[in-house]
């Protein structure tokens, strides 16, 4: 995904702007690896080999975004059917 594509992006269910936390990058400055998060829903999007992976939540599976979450040092709400990040799992910062 190209940065430039961040500021056309926004969390598709309040249209809020999304911040991104970049866990993987080429030396060109392309996304493999992060995550959108939107602070007014509160919802996450992973970016997942370069692609941003911004489905509406009935359509998208916990089991398979958990392992992602997990190696990003990360948990998700288990709690509820939104996806929403609990917080970090350590406090070590995402690079």
């Amino acid at each position: 995904m190209n940065r430039k594509l961040i500021d056309k992006l926004c969390c598709p269910f309040d249209k809020s702007d999304l911040k991104i936390q970049v866990i993987q990058e080429t030396e060109h400055q392309k996304i493999i690896e992060g995550l959108l998060t939107c602070e007014s829903c509160q919802r996450y999007f992973p970016i997942i080999y370069g692609i941003p992976i911004m489905t509406p939540d009935e359509y998208r599976e916990k089991s398979l975004e958990l392992p992602n979450l997990e190696r990003w040092g990360l948990e998700m709400d288990t709690k509820t059917n939104s996806f929403k990040i609990a917080g970090p799992k350590t406090t070590k910062e995402l690079k």
